[in-house]
């Protein structure tokens, strides 16, 4: 009985979206909205996402505007972009929030690419250790007697090459991302 990686391949996808929903989060000198997508505030005592109570749009290329569905929010709003690590200072004219991003420095892009790298790399070892679980599996499985030699190597092969074929995705949407960032 050869070793069913359906359950494993569903996880390794899952830690290939995971990287890129931390990578939506980097900010490339481009306004885009996913870079509010952890910040909260206080709303009635409660931890709150900015984009859960507000209209976020972007106006143009280098423009995000975060317009509160409660305009009473809008200071506390103000505050938590302010706390938050997305660097970007907002400015406030009694209705809408502006947060403008500025051309980052050479110096910053490469930071930010060293900090795309660093979230690419723990996919990798997520994606190898999701692995690591799938050959224990194939090994209890023949010590158990539930697997032959040959069905053990068939299945470890198997899961080997779905490891590389999420490891060379996570290097192609690194790549992309790099030279996003170095572009701008």
């Amino acid at each position: 009985m050869k070793l069913d990686t359906k359950d494993y391949e569903a996880k390794m996808a899952k830690a290939v979206a995971s990287y890129q929903e931390n990578l939506s989060s980097i900010r490339a000198g481009q306004a885009n909205s996913a870079v509010l997508n952890k910040v909260t505030f206080e709303y009635w005592g409660t931890p709150t996402p900015i984009k859960d109570m507000a209209d976020i749009r972007v106006a143009d290329a280098k423009t995000l505007t975060v317009s509160p569905y409660d305009a009473t929010t809008l200071k506390e709003m103000e505050k938590a972009i302010l706390a938050s690590d997305i660097g970007i200072t907002p400015t406030n004219d009694g209705k809408v929030i502006r947060l403008i991003f500025p051309q980052p420095t050479e110096e910053r892009r490469k930071e930010l690419v060293k900090q795309v790298q660093k979230f690419g790399e723990d996919a990798k070892v997520a994606i190898r250790n999701i692995r690591r679980d799938a050959n224990d599996t194939c090994k209890k499985m023949k010590k158990d007697g539930e697997m032959t030699e040959d069905e053990q190597k068939a299945s470890e092969k198997s899961v080997q090459d779905l490891t590389d074929k999420f490891i060379k995705e996570i290097d192609a949407v690194t790549a992309k991302k790099e030279s996003e960032i170095m572009k701008i």
